[in-house]
């Protein structure tokens, strides 16, 4: 996978909506089971953000993999195969937006 666009408001491997962590983990109702919330919280995320240089958000690719437990038109032998996904907060967890199930 090319990219992990991550708009959460509160993980540790989030800097400048790009996921740094290398490896995530969606489970199975597409929840992204490796967010690791940041030690200061949202405002911690704010200040970590303001110090990231800007061409974090612009730099291009970053390698990593998702392994991807839910019913998906991505999911390939539990691997994600889109070159890019979002992942976002929702009013209870923090989820793969990109998600589509099979018909």
């Amino acid at each position: 996978m090319e990219r992990i666009i991550c708009y959460t408001k509160n993980c540790e491997h989030n800097l400048k909506n790009v996921c740094f962590a290398g490896v995530i983990t969606v489970g199975e109702k597409a929840v992204c089971l490796s967010k690791s919330k940041r030690e200061g919280g949202m405002l911690a995320q704010v200040f970590a953000d303001a110090e990231a240089s800007e061409e974090l958000a612009d730099a291009g690719s970053y390698e990593c993999l998702v392994q991807c437990n839910c019913h998906c038109v991505f999911n390939k032998n539990n691997i994600c195969s889109s070159n890019a996904i979002e992942i976002d907060d929702t009013f209870i967890n923090t989820k793969c937006m990109t998600r589509i199930k099979p018909q």
